[in-house]
């Protein structure tokens, strides 16, 4: 097996199971060696907890960079998560294009929206930001909310094949290279990921559940990377994401008591033998 060097780029939520205490178990696993640009450092994500800490890094990041390129060292992959701001975005792209081996890999996973609403913390001028880097990126990952504001298309609630192929068509339009929509949903009994490669789509279906868990964009993000850094081709790499995601919801929703995360560490063995 070809041993990668990646970087991955996004917060650190110190409790919670998801960002980098996610993407960094899950990478590792998938026998690559990761390290980390951590955005931000919160006691905890910020979804069902109260009175949180944050502490923002982005003064951090070009010094980190620095010393990466002073160091000669270089990444086969560098993959982005969640961006806290515009500034961030730019050293993100700077990052690209000073500390990527030859051949380097970028993934980007827009995660600012979901449900047809930005996240809180984000407005407009901030989708503009992030516009040029998701098109710069050899793959992104947005879910259909996100591939909307990025395109300028009309979001829907429901929707239709042609409805999806119209966004590809807008993705691809503005300078997609590969994208993996998730989220795409035809039916209330079923979702899946759309994976578009140039001129190819396809379309992998999975169960759906009705309780939905906090984390498991990332936790799909970061096997579907992982995957993609083994070799598997795009649409093989993201069906095994879907299905181990799928797994750490299964394990996870008979226990109430869970419900900051998803128990993604229990079936790691389950991927590892996926990829495999």
């Amino acid at each position: 097996m070809d041993y990668k060097r990646i970087l991955t780029v996004q917060d650190i939520s110190c409790f919670g199971q998801c960002s980098l205490t996610v993407a960094l178990p899950i990478l590792s696993a998938a026998g690559h060696e990761t390290c980390i640009l951590p955005s931000a450092v919160l006691s905890t994500h910020t979804t069902g907890f109260s009175g949180y800490t944050v502490r923002d890094l982005t003064e951090d990041l070009p010094a980190i960079a620095a010393h990466w390129q002073r160091e000669g060292i270089r990444f086969n992959a560098i993959y982005t998560g969640y961006l806290g701001s515009g500034e961030q975005i730019r050293e993100v792209q700077e990052i690209f294009r000073s500390c990527g081996a030859e051949g380097c890999i970028t993934v980007v996973d827009p995660a600012m929206a979901d449900n047809g609403k930005l996240y809180p913390a984000f407005d407009a001028a901030f989708v503009e930001q992030m516009k040029p880097l998701a098109f710069r990126a050899d793959v992104i990952l947005p879910n259909i909310t996100e591939a909307c504001l990025l395109t300028d298309y009309p979001y829907r609630e429901r929707y239709d094949e042609a409805y999806i192929n119209g966004l590809l068509d807008r993705l691809q339009a503005a300078g997609a290279k590969t994208v993996v929509l998730t989220g795409v949903s035809y039916n209330e009994q079923s979702t899946g990921v759309l994976v578009m490669e140039g001129e190819t789509r396809r379309y992998y279906a999975h169960k759906r559940f009705a309780r939905g868990c906090h984390g498991t964009g990332d936790v799909y993000a970061s096997a579907f990377v992982g995957g993609l850094l083994r070799g598997k081709g795009v649409y093989e790499a993201a069906r095994i994401a879907a299905d181990y995601t799928l797994r750490c919801i299964e394990v996870t929703v008979p226990d109430p008591t869970h419900w900051y995360g998803v128990k993604f560490e229990a079936v790691l063995p389950e991927y590892i033998d996926a990829l495999n």
